[in-house]
């Protein structure tokens, strides 16, 4: 691999079919100062993984960008991804196709919702003192002034103020608009779009072309990058254009006039009436007062208002049907005798019908305009409807009528048409209030609140309230436009309206309800929705923004929640055509963050303007600072989960990169202190505060901006439509207002940003905020300490001292402000701020102090510190604490694990509770107050507990809050591992680097502590589980995430205890059935668990020896032809399954298959636990062990027994065996069928199969009742029998398996006795071969009932296969149980193709549950799909769980079950491969989610109900995960013989 930096690579997650995972539909990526990868990710099994597209609109390299063109993407690979290579800025799309199906002969897919991601610009900062030296500045290094040109002068008057900006350490500049203004003088009412404002140049340029002009201003702005390092902003207006814009003239279809939006007229002529009404009340003559002072003289004005405006207009006759014309009408066809249709209504319904809902059916038949506006009357009913209908009510026929009275009819009409127009009328009295209610608070607020701008006296030019309309002159250039052109809407904005419904279109009321708060000096551009319904207006509009961007570094969208979306994107393009590296902020009132990021992800804003000013309180403010950019001091986010992993390039070479899954994020700020919308804090707070919310928002983590007078301390905020004055020009400008301070602090938060001081820590205490920034490698730091001055507070206020855990604390500024007037002394030329001066104050007092959690600095505020002031501290954390503390962490010798062997890393990753008391008396697991115990005592338990810590970065998590009390975690972690070095001391390398890296962090701030403690345990996993994987065979480290998580299960059930093992008497690992129940002395191994688990979890993984040893001690425990059900580690063995012997010698002739030169296990020579095979003695007898067989002996032996037949009660039998089985259920029988083959045996009495559930409850009965006795010959085992027939047959064929004839002695089956005989293993095999399927299978036809030993009587279920043959119940052979499968993976050959998948599918599509496969049919009796051990209810079907085996859902079964639909869907059809592989790995979607969010990081033995948790079961069963690793096996099989191939 090559030697190169890591390539960056930011992981995205999503979801089942390639739609953004919940809060992810927006990602906020980078710049790629370096070009890094965005790799989108898919799980196997999901929908978006079959042959899963992912399209999106970021171009290839060399390509540019269009909105519309999407590239492909396809997912490959065992866990599906795909990258980008990202190098470029801008706003893109992505969305997933998958899962194609044939439709109409043709490919169709489905696609996912839409992704949208946005790439930071590259913002190039050029150092002013003219090297061509760039700085890269992230967008939380920005710190912007907004300027209002006009106010700045000529541009050759602008330099003194460039200055002061780039002394001031502002990086980029915001221009409100520059270009000509209208007639208002405000800079965002254009009268030009493609001109610049007259004053901005000298005399001899106003003569120049408007290129020329536009040079001047491009040279202008390139020298504040080039002469004053700064970037340059301005706000791009789109929404409207001033109303005496000229151009509008010629475009008047450019606005929304009522030609083209008609459903203005009503609006239109409300306004009209209220400019007479406002010229009737400015009369002199008029009694009403023309200057309303008092709101009795509102009143008065409104009263007379709505009495005379409405009926002048007729307002109603906009809202209601003309039922006059509409009769007329109606009778005029009548007695023409036009034809209409006889069939639209029906009589009989229409005569029963109220008025109200004759009509209703009428209007909803033949009304038009319903919904919107237009002019008078224009709510139509379709005539010839109306004769329909009329015709159908009175059942008469206008055209052939009879005696027909026309005036009955119409007046019949009528009332109908009354009763229609009721609804409208209705609608209408409320407008009229709505009307009314907007217009006198409009009027009260711009005429008599004190706070409003206090219009005076209603003349003429200053109506009642303003105008909601331009009216565009008549003259040669407007007299071509259709009527109606020339009276355009004006612009303005709603309280709380739908940022996505345009509010001066069709279906919104807002212009006639006067709900829009005007704008009179803008009409509101309508865009419609593309270029080709306005082409001149886009066309324009594209010019302009183009101009703007070849001229400045970003714009501001003014009104951009009210900017159409599709217009945006638009304009945008065009502009990042020209500016590539365009940064776009924007202000959006929408009150939904939801609603944000749909702007934000579209048009790829950056940054959204948030304003410090708006905080009412100290609380409040310490909110926003805390929420803008600041992650959490010491924070575990997504970061802390970065990979890293090999990377190939396009090229083909493999580099090495850092993976880095991220999530949905937030918005990103601009955080201004104050914006040139906002009242000063002079006017909402105290002057004084000007400093102390300055310094506040410099400490954020996000870009920060101000306007030029904050810092000089002005009074107010300026009207940008009447100021005429020009900014101050000072000799010494940092001696003005905050000037000097606010230079540091700007420059401090570039600094900071650059050097990635990205977590912070805000406290607020009283009147007090104190941010506390640190750079989380060098864990060096900032904090600013605000006194807030909301109030007059000149007194220091409350504050506890500030404690700094093994931090030390130098002072960098204690200062204040002074403001010494509360007023400006006036100039008619220039701004100024109020008279003030920055002071020095005391420095606190920082003592170096220590108590029991160790050493702090403590600093306490000097006596005067008024409101106003701050304190910077400049932090470092102690000399004892090293340097790169990260990278210390992150870092471990590969001699750490390169040494340990399975069992070291079973002590390093797991071991249960029991486990560890086990080996360390007295030592368990690790238990968190007000947590818990942890799962596992070693990494992993840490892990289940820190991995949701660190996707939510979950600061008040109990374990973080208790790793931050005290260092308790830390020492447990070594001194576990230290417990364990006696038994196993090639653990010292990891104790020693826990002892090291743990003790680093102990040195840390407390508040440190969770996250260097979590990155050491992470990264200690890491290495652990990738050292287990080097352990284990390709298959696994191949693998997919989920394959290698799920063969870590071995790891933890094959482990050493000190109370078990596979010898009496000498010590070694051996395999748990389960955790946690199953893991100590005699309970924890179990031959059918191990038999059923050797495969998948010491074959699958590659650990032979494990499975060699487990095969040999239980070959040496054979008695009676049988292995032990529970070993006991060969002490006291119990003999009490008729399955186990079976699965043992499958598992033998797996790893004979399996294992290089496996079949040498055959002659392999070991000593028998019992002798003669028949008797027991004890394990201290010199009897034990004294004999030696070979593992083929012990094959033969089982064979020889089973076809002779066994009969024993068991050893020692009684309650000291057990004390549930009754006197008859220690009997074990098994005798061979001569006339089937199969092996059968059992009794009602016990259970000797792996449904092996005892009745326990005496009160319900059960006590001593085996709930499946599953007596006869059970389908698993019949298959596994068959399974090993067939393999000694081909070994004896190749002379590695002696035996081929048994001879069978006199035996005795049902009573009948049975003479000696001969029986060669091929006649058995073939015996059962021909015997199988008539015994077995129930056929899907009834018809074929007598081609099978069928009892049709007992069939519940059809194309099925039996769970046994033969039973004492004959009822339990027809019940549905998820065994048969068992016998499709060990012999196939058993089954006819057809039938098996008849079988499968019905399993499927009845037993298969979410994680497990039902034990019992739930059509089933006895189905109780819900196991509590616990239950002690006299219920007997679930009393002390009698129904363990009686529905719910076992999880090792599953594997067989898809292991069997793998193998006969091919069978099927051979070419389903793929599509079957999609298809269960899409069924394994939930046990790869139980495996991530276990804590046990296992599966579960079984489920209830649906897969819910099952509290009694084992949590992470041998089994359970055994039988999906085998399915994987099978997989990767497939995928080696090239039939996975795309």
């Amino acid at each position: 691999m090559s030697n190169e930096e890591p390539v960056a690579v930011y992981r995205v997650e999503l979801d089942d079919d390639g739609s953004p995972a919940e809060n992810s539909s927006y990602h906020r990526l980078p710049p790629p100062d370096t070009p890094y990868v965005l790799r989108f990710k898919v799980i196997a099994g999901s929908l978006a993984s079959n042959q899963g597209v992912l399209w999106t609109n970021y171009p290839p390299e060399g390509k540019s960008f269009k909105r519309n063109e999407f590239y492909e993407h396809r997912f490959a690979g065992i866990e599906p991804e795909c990258d980008i290579r990202i190098t470029g800025a801008g706003a893109y799309e992505y969305y997933v196709e998958h899962s194609p199906f044939l439709q109409n002969g043709a490919d169709v897919w489905s696609r996912s919702k839409t992704g949208f991601f946005v790439v930071d610009p590259q913002l190039k900062l050029k150092k002013p003192d003219g090297s061509s030296e760039a700085i890269s500045l992230p967008l939380e290094g920005l710190v912007i002034e907004s300027v209002v040109p006009k106010w700045m002068g000529k541009l050759s008057e602008w330099t003194p103020h460039l200055e002061t900006i780039s002394k001031s350490g502002y990086n980029m500049i915001h221009f409100v608009p520059l270009q000509y203004r209208g007639i208002s003088n405000s800079p965002y009412s254009i009268y030009d779009q493609l001109k610049f404002d007259p004053h901005l140049f000298e005399e001899e340029d106003l003569q120049k072309s408007e290129e020329e002009q536009r040079a001047i201003v491009k040279n202008k702005v390139a020298e504040i990058e080039t002469k004053y390092g700064a970037l340059s902003l301005t706000d791009i207006v789109w929404n409207h254009t001033a109303c005496n814009s000229t151009w509008l003239w010629d475009h008047p279809e450019s606005g929304y006039n009522l030609h083209n939006s008609p459903h203005l007229i009503p609006a239109f002529e409300l306004d009209s009436a209220i400019l007479r009404f406002s010229a009737k009340i400015a009369d002199p003559s008029n009694p009403l007062p023309s200057n309303i002072t008092t709101e009795k003289e509102l009143t008065a004005v409104m009263e007379e208002f709505r009495n005379t405006v409405f009926s002048e207009i007729k307002l109603w006759e906009f809202y209601v049907v003309d039922v006059i014309s509409s009769l007329q009408e109606f009778r005029t066809e009548v007695e023409a005798r036009t034809s209409y249709a006889h069939d639209l209504f029906d009589h009989n319904g229409l005569a029963k019908m109220t008025l109200k809902e004759k009509a209703d059916t009428l209007a909803e038949a033949g009304l038009s305009g319903i919904g919107t506006h237009g002019g008078r009357h224009h709510k139509k009913v379709t005539t010839s409807t109306a004769l329909s209908f009329m015709s159908a009510l009175l059942d008469i026929d206008f055209t052939n009528p009879k005696n027909l009275s026309v005036d009955d009819v119409c007046e019949e009409y009528k009332k109908i048409l009354n009763e229609v127009n009721l609804e409208f009328y209705k609608a209408y009295d409320k407008d009229v209030e709505t009307i009314v209610k907007n217009i006198e608070s409009r009027v009260k607020y711009i005429r008599l609140d004190e706070h409003g701008p206090k219009l005076g006296p209603i003349t003429d030019n200053n109506p009642l309230v303003e105008t909601y309309f331009t009216r565009l002159p008549e003259n040669e250039r407007t007299k071509v436009h259709p009527s109606g052109s020339l009276a355009l809407v004006n612009n303005g904005w709603i309280w709380n309206a739908d940022p996505l419904q345009d509010f001066a279109g069709e279906g919104s009321h807002a212009y006639l309800r006067r709900e829009v708060i005007i704008w009179g000096d803008c009409v509101k551009l309508r865009y419609g929705k593309g270029p080709g319904d306005v082409p001149w207006l886009w066309e324009r509009m594209k010019e302009y923004t183009i101009q703007s961007a070849r001229l400045f570094h970003g714009f501001r969208i003014d009104n951009c929640h009210s900017t159409p979306i599709h217009l945006a994107q638009y304009l945008l393009d065009a502009a990042r055509e020209v500016q590539p590296n365009l940064y776009v902020v924007a202000e959006l009132f929408t009150g939904s963050e939801e609603m944000d990021i749909r702007f934000v992800s579209r048009l790829g804003i950056n940054s959204l303007i948030r304003e410090a000013m708006q905080a009412w309180e100290p609380r409040e403010l310490s909110r926003l600072v805390h929420r803008h950019g600041l992650k959490p001091m010491g924070c575990m986010d997504q970061s802390s989960l970065c990979e890293d992993l090999p990377w190939t390039r396009p090229d083909g070479k493999t580099v090495p990169s850092k993976v880095t899954p991220i999530l949905g994020s937030h918005p990103h700020a601009l955080f201004m202190d104050c914006t040139h919308d906002n009242e000063t804090p002079h006017q909402k707070r105290r002057a004084e505060d000007t400093l102390s919310n300055a310094g506040l928002v410099c400490m954020t983590s996000c870009a920060i901006g101000s306007v030029k007078g904050y810092d000089e301390i002005f009074p107010r905020l300026l009207n940008l439509v009447t100021e005429k004055r020009l900014y101050a020009k000072y000799e010494d400008p940092m001696s003005v207002g905050i000037c000097s301070v606010k230079a540091k602090l700007n420059r401090l938060h570039t600094d900071m940003a650059l050097q990635g001081y990205e977590e912070a820590h805000v406290h607020h205490e009283n009147e007090y905020i104190m941010v506390h920034r640190q750079q989380p490698t060098t864990l060096k730091g900032y904090i600013l300490i605000a006194h807030t001055s909301f109030y007059d507070n000149p007194n220091r206020g409350d504050i506890m001292p500030i404690k700094l855990r093994d931090t030390t604390a130098k002072v960098i500024m204690s200062v204040g402000l002074e403001v010494t007037s509360r007023s400006v002394e006036k100039s008619e030329q220039w701004l100024q701020g109020l008279p003030s001066k920055l002071v020095q104050l005391e420095e606190p007092k920082i003592t170096r102090l220590s108590d029991s959690q160790g050493d702090f600095s403590q600093v306490e505020i000097p006596d005067h510190f008024p409101g106003g002031s701050l304190i910077l501290l400049e932090t470092s954390v102690d000399s004892k604490i090293p340097t790169d503390i990260e990278k210390l962490v992150k870092t471990i010798p590969d001699s750490v694990f390169g040494s340990l062997g399975w069992q070291e890393l079973n002590i390093a990753l797991y071991r249960c509770d029991g486990e560890e008391h086990d080996v360390t008396p007295g030592n368990g697991v690790y238990n968190i107050p007000n947590y818990g115990a942890l799962v596992y005592c070693g990494l992993e338990g840490y892990i289940s507990v820190l991995k949701p810590i660190v996707e939510n970065n979950d600061l008040g998590h109990p374990f973080c809050a208790h790793l931050r009390d005290g260092h308790w975690a830390l020492d447990y972690i070594g001194d576990r591992i230290k417990r364990h070095l006696h038994i196993f001391p090639s653990l010292t390398s990891l104790y020693e680097w826990y002892a090291n890296r743990m003790g680093a962090v102990r040195l840390l701030p407390n508040y440190l502590v969770p996250r260097y403690f979590a990155l050491a345990v992470m990264t200690a996993y890491e290495a652990a589980r990738a050292r287990a994987y080097s352990l284990m065979t390709p298959l696994i480290q191949n693998g997919d995430y989920f394959t290698r998580s799920l063969s870590l299960t071995a790891l933890q059930v094959y482990s050493y205890v000190d109370s078990a093992s596979l010898h009496p008497t000498k010590k070694g690992p051996s395999l748990a059935a389960g955790l946690p129940h199953f893991t100590f002395r005699h309970m924890r191994t179990w031959g059918r668990d191990v038999f059923i688990s050797l495969r998948g979890i010491l074959l699958v993984t590659g650990q032979y020896q494990a499975a060699k040893e487990h095969i040999l001690s239980f070959a040496s425990s054979l008695k009676h032809g049988m292995i032990p059900n529970l070993l006991d580690s060969l002490r006291y063995p119990r003999y009490n399954s008729r399955d186990s012997v079976w699965w043992f010698f499958q598992s033998v002739q797996d790893y004979c298959t399996l294992v290089p030169n496996g079949e040498d296990i055959l002659k392999e020579s070991f000593a028998r636990r019992f002798p003669d095979g028949n008797n027991f003695v004890e394990y201290t007898s010199p009897e034990a062990y004294s004999t030696n067989v070979t593992l083929e002996d012990i094959l033969i032996e089982i064979l020889e027994a089973h076809a002779n037949g066994i009969h024993y009660r068991e050893w020692n039998a009684g309650p000291n065996l057990d004390q549930q089985m009754s006197e008859k259920g220690f009997q074990v029988d098994v005798d061979l069928d001569f006339n089937t083959g199969f092996v059968t045996g059992g009794s009602t009495y016990n259970c000797g199969t792996w449904m092996d559930k005892m009745g326990e409850s005496a009160k319900a009965g059960t006590k001593g009742v085996p709930a499946t006795p599953r007596d006869g010959a059970d389908v698993e085992i019949i298959g596994l029998l068959k399974s090993s027939l067939r393999w000694v047959i081909d070994l004896h064929k190749r002379n590695k398996f002696r035996l081929s004839v048994i001879e069978i002695r006199e035996t005795r089956f049902k009573n009948t006795v049975r003479p000696p005989r001969s029986l060669s293993l091929e006649e058995w095999n073939d015996l059962i071969q021909r015997n199988f399927e008539k015994h077995f299978y129930v056929p899907l036809d009834p018809a074929q009932d007598a081609e099978y030993a069928i009892r049709p009587d007992l069939v519940n279920r059809r194309g099925m296969y039996k769970d046994t043959y033969g039973s004492i119940s004959p009822f339990a052979d027809y019940q549905l149980r998820p065994n048969f499968p068992v016998a499709m993976c060990v012999a196939p050959e058993l089954f006819d193709n057809t039938h098996a998948m008849q079988a499968l599918n019905l399993a499927k599509d009845v037993l298969l549950g979410p994680l497990g496969m039902r034990t019992l049919d739930p059509n089933d009796w006895s189905y109780r799909p819900n196991y509590d051990n616990q239950n002690d209810s006299d219920d007997k079907m679930v009393a002390k769980g009698w129904n363990y085996h009686q529905g719910p859902e076992w999880l090792w079964c599953t594997g067989y079950f898809f292991r069997a639909y793998l193998s006969f869907k091919l069978r099927c059809d051979p070419n389903a491969a793929k599509e079957t592989v999609f298809e269960l790995h899409r069924m394994m979607l939930p046990h790869k989610a139980q495996l991530e969010t276990s804590p046990w990081a296992g599966l579960a033995e079984l489920t209830n109900l649906d897969g819910a948790i099952c509290v009694d079961a084992c949590q992470s069963q041998a089994w359970s995960s055994s039988t999906l690793l085998d399915l994987m096996h099978d997989i990767d099989l497939l995928r080696k013989d090239g039939r996975l191939k795309p």
